[in-house]
């Protein structure tokens, strides 16, 4: 197998920037007295996955729409818990009020850095890290470069492949301690031996944070335990439409009442991988492109040591 001599880092942007809201006082603010601790937070967690992962490419993968209509459509209850309001154009995600106007300050700052930033239009920064993987998938083995997905979603778990290269940097313990999630972590930690088995148990276990209500009754230890013996979600649904033997009565029927849920779920748990997202130069830049924007926007937002610490871990 060739080895890739490069490293893209995919970043889930919203969940490290929430991380970094709650994880850094909201005393850090702005000369005008504006909290700036997320945009801090983030570009200091930026600084040090670079210094530490050295990648040769990044990406800052963006929530242009945080709850699909597609995945609505298909499951009413998605993540219906976080809409905050019901406005003209769509749902609006319930954000902290000092969160909401840090996030164009985050993309004013990638932007003049230089560091691609990317959604698409009605899909899910998870959405945009499934695609992203899929097209390093689809290059020859000699043109691949390894993958690390930086996120505290455990959602993502279904992109790990140790053939592909493709593993999962999971910020449970905070940037300074990421678990790395691939494919012996999966077996060790949730009995399934590949992404697409994660995402087989997940969802017939059901996701409460994301209001996906799973098959009830069945746990993730039963889900697993489901997937290692009939290979798959399909084969899972295969045995259930047989009767086989294998299931408990009590299974079956738990199973045959969620057939409507089973039928629409696949498609709401798996990452598109062919979501519309442009292609832009992701290499990681070595000095920012916009060096006069950068320094006005450290000034006005009271960022400069942040930005310093970014600036110099780049030119290294």
């Amino acid at each position: 197998m060739t080895a890739p001599t490069g490293r893209l880092l995919l970043l889930d942007t919203a969940s490290l920037y929430f991380r970094a809201y709650f994880g850094v006082p909201d005393s850090v603010k702005a000369p005008d007295g504006t909290p700036v601790n997320a945009v801090r937070g983030l570009l200091d967690m930026i600084a040090r996955l670079v210094a530490d992962h050295r990648p040769t490419r990044l990406v800052a993968c963006w929530d242009d729409d945080w709850r699909p209509a597609f995945r609505v459509e298909a499951i009413p209850s998605y993540k219906a818990h976080r809409v905050a309001e019901e406005r003209t154009g769509g749902d609006v995600e319930e954000i902290p009020d000092t969160l909401a106007p840090q996030v164009p300050v985050i993309a004013e700052v990638l932007a003049a850095f230089g560091i691609a930033r990317i959604g698409a239009p009605g899909y899910e920064a998870d959405d945009v890290i499934g695609t992203l993987v899929a097209r390093e998938r689809d290059k020859s083995a000699g043109e691949r470069d390894a993958i690390d997905v930086i996120t505290g979603d455990r959602d993502l778990f279904q992109l790990v492949d140790d053939e592909a290269h493709v593993r999962v940097l999971y910020t449970v313990r905070g940037i300074k301690d990421l678990e790395v999630v691939d494919q012996a972590r999966l077996a060790e930690r949730y009995s399934v031996t590949t992404g697409q088995g994660y995402a087989d148990m997940a969802v017939l276990r059901g996701d409460p944070s994301d209001g996906l209500p799973g098959v009830p009754g069945i746990g993730e230890k039963t889900a697993a335990a489901l997937v290692h013996r009939y290979g798959s979600l399909e084969g899972i649904l295969a045995a259930r439409d047989a009767g086989d033997k294998g299931l408990t009565a009590t299974q079956l029927r738990r199973l045959t009442e969620s057939a409507d849920y089973l039928r629409v779920a696949p498609g709401v748990v798996q990452v598109a991988p062919d979501a519309p997202v442009a292609k832009v130069d992701d290499r990681l830049p070595a000095t920012p492109v916009d060096p006069d924007a950068l320094v006005a926007l450290a000034e006005r937002w009271g960022l400069s040591s942040s930005v310093k610490r970014v600036v110099d871990v780049l030119a290294r």
